[in-house]
């Protein structure tokens, strides 16, 4: 099938390695090329690195509307449009060229998790399992028909960097099935339940910072769902100076995590020499805070930081 691949991060690799092995990409559209790091150097985008790899032609528009990839689509007239992990909405103009219309690859088990962030969102809500939803695509934001889903178990200690992995690959075979089946009409298209649906946000700022004052389960679990970025963080004060914490991992005490004394919830009860540090949450309960990166410093663990300071406790 000729296809016209739409993508941008490392999500979308996987999907678009299958479908160069198995069918004519005539041509990719990823999100333009953006500077990043501390020398603000122009970074190409993932998914454009392995079509220039491939010597498939790359198209990087700044908008896809006004029709600005018309003479695109025109020129390599694709019968289906797969998207993964693009990150713009798909206008109508393009949503019906295809004679087989777009189809997306979304980390999710529809309708549950709409939006930008699903798998950061069904960590840090704790879900059991998640899983990868293949849809047709439509004006709305992944309110499209249902064509297959596949579903895998979250593990008590799977981060949003592992299950990225895990559901990029499961998609990726997911949708060559799918598209088999959509070339042989044996699709059933089925209608999403509007009042099941939830939403996925946009990760910012403001949702990244640890609130101590909830319990050790749902800190553990922002935590893990915001690793390895954006990274959840929370504030020290240290000889008056405000320092910022990312922190990339924590653990549940393995025994009951009650303390046995009431203290204010954020406080740093005990260091645990390599392992970490133990923390105070709501209800007298705990938290293993392990791997950090201080602000303008490297990864280390929590208690090789904390081990020769007198600071006491997180602020809230």
């Amino acid at each position: 099938m000729r296809i016209m691949f739409m993508g941008t991060p490392e999500f979308a690799i996987p999907t678009l390695k299958k479908l160069i092995e198995i069918h004519d990409v005539s041509c990719v559209i990823s999100q333009p090329d953006r500077r990043s790091g501390r020398k603000y150097k122009l970074k190409c985008t993932p998914v454009k690195e392995i079509a220039v790899e491939k010597n498939i032609p790359v198209y990087q528009p700044e908008s896809l509307r006004n029709e600005e990839i018309l003479d695109t689509l025109e020129k390599y007239n694709p019968e289906l449009i797969v998207v993964a992990a693009y990150g713009q909405i798909l206008p109508k103009y393009i949503l019906d060229y295809p004679k087989f219309g777009c189809i997306n690859v979304h980390g999710s088990i529809l309708p549950k998790y709409r939006g930008s962030a699903p798998i950061q969102w069904a960590l840090i809500n704790g879900e059991p399992e998640t899983g990868v939803t293949i849809m047709r695509m439509d004006t709305g934001t992944d309110t499209g028909d249902i064509l297959a889903i596949s579903k895998v178990k979250i593990n008590p200690n799977d981060t949003s960097g592992i299950l990225f992995e895990k559901l990029s690959y499961l998609g990726a075979d997911l949708l060559i099935n799918t598209i088999r089946k959509l070339k042989d009409d044996e699709i059933n298209f089925i209608k999403q339940d509007q009042n099941k649906a939830t939403y996925a946000p946009m990760i910012t700022k403001e949702m990244c910072k640890v609130d101590f004052s909830k319990s050790a389960l749902e800190i553990h679990n922002l935590i893990r769902g915001l690793n390895p970025k954006p990274a959840s963080y929370a504030t020290i004060k240290d000889d008056n100076k405000t320092i910022n914490i990312k922190i990339l991992s924590s653990e549940l005490p393995e025994t009951e995590n009650k303390l046995d004394v009431q203290v204010q919830p954020g406080s740093i009860v005990k260091i645990l020499p390599g392992r970490g540090i133990l923390v105070s949450t709501i209800n007298n309960e705990s938290i293993i805070i392990k791997k950090i990166i201080p602000e303008n410093n490297k990864k280390m663990t929590a208690d090789s930081f904390f081990i020769n300071r007198k600071v006491d406790f997180f602020e809230i």
